[in-house]
């Protein structure tokens, strides 16, 4: 039996070392899940295409050092493997691609509308400013906040879900856990959806 076990990982191990990398741009291994247009065809990966280069530096950053872990380890392993050289040229890559084309969602009528005030006015009642102050077109001059138009919504929504539930700690200051834990879980799935929804403008590489 034993003899069995260690033939199946040297068999693993070979043909892991057969998947040979060298010659490959940087970003082309991410390209498995992430794809070369940077649009993610699951909604377990985002799509980075015309994200903002800071924001996937500082995401592969946090990876690298395991501030971020969110993603059951693959992404820890995976930029592991990336030299500074390689994350800048990764970061440059997908950031300059076309934006994804928004989503063309199934959510209510009623959703989409408590997504909009949410998206465009926040919750005041709660100490939730808008989204877009952050989150859309340029943002805000010091905070570092991805692009979230047309993404995935089940992405965004598991995001969102995840803060509070303390599955992801990288936000500075706590911002987006104390966001989240004040919205109820039908205005995470409205706010989701609706910036699904939205045009992404075209990223630059920086």
């Amino acid at each position: 039996m034993l003899g069995l076990v260690a033939s199946g990982i040297a068999v693993s191990t070979a043909r892991a070392d057969m998947i040979d990398t060298s010659g490959m741009a940087p970003w082309e291994p991410c390209a498995e899940c992430h794809n070369m247009d940077g649009i993610s065809h699951m909604a377990k990966f985002p799509k980075l295409a015309a994200q903002r280069y800071a924001y996937i530096v500082k995401q592969i950053g946090d990876f690298q050092t395991e501030r971020r872990t969110n993603d059951g380890g693959k992404m820890v392993s995976n930029a592991g493997l990336l030299s500074d050289e390689d994350v800048v040229a990764v970061a440059k890559y997908f950031s300059a691609l076309p934006p994804p084309p928004p989503v063309k969602t199934e959510a209510s009528a009623e959703t989409i509308s408590l997504g909009r005030r949410l998206f465009t006015k926040g919750k005041p009642e709660a100490g939730v400013d808008a989204c877009a102050s952050c989150h859309a077109g340029a943002g805000v001059a010091g905070v570092l906040a991805p692009r979230i138009e047309a993404q995935h919504a089940d992405y965004l929504k598991k995001e969102l879900l995840d803060f509070p539930a303390g599955k992801r700690a990288n936000d500075p200051d706590e911002r987006m856990r104390k966001i989240a834990r004040a919205l109820s879980d039908a205005e995470i799935v409205a706010v989701a959806a609706y910036a699904s929804t939205l045009e992404r403008p075209q990223g630059a590489a920086q």
